[in-house]
């Protein structure tokens, strides 16, 4: 696992170093990273940074915390590490968060191989319906019987 630690916030400099650090320890393979859509990895900045590295940015679409695997993780890590623990100081619990991540590929490892698959929610081959073409707003009597009367073959829903 790759890791860039830091105990303040992340940042765009943050950002880049790992992209910096990814790099390095795979020179001659192609990567793609996932990310999400968080300021400081959508800037200016990151993205030059990816461009000139070759390590291609892919941003999954906003509001869609389902489809990032990381979340997963973060929300086991939390559950192992805060469940009900209290550290007496800030080193023992970046230890305890530090060990967990460091144990993802063995003593975790079957939990890890259940949380992270392409299990996805999909909406494929479902029929939406405009919540308009329900109820379609009438702009004047003579029209309104023919606009129902479309509204209702039409396959999509859509006027």
């Amino acid at each position: 696992m790759i890791t860039v630690s830091n105990t303040t916030y992340i940042n765009v400099l943050t950002v880049c170093e790992l992209l910096e650090t990814i790099k390095k320890q795979y020179l001659d393979t192609p990567i793609t990273l996932v990310m999400d859509n968080a300021r400081y990895q959508h800037c200016a900045l990151v993205k030059e940074k990816a461009k000139a590295l070759g390590v291609e940015l892919l941003f999954l679409p906003s509001y869609s915390p389902n489809l990032n695997l990381i979340e997963r993780v973060w929300k086991f890590v939390k559950a192992e590490t805060l469940g009900g623990e209290h550290y007496a100081n800030f080193q023992q619990f970046q230890r305890a968060i530090n060990d967990c991540l460091s144990q993802l590929s063995s003593t975790h490892k079957k939990k890890m191989d259940t949380l992270i698959t392409r299990n996805f929610q999909l909406f494929d081959n479902q029929t939406f319906l405009a919540a308009y073409s329900i109820a379609p707003k009438v702009i004047c009597n003579k029209c309104a019987t023919s606009k129902l009367a479309r509204s209702a073959n039409n396959s999509t829903g859509l006027l």
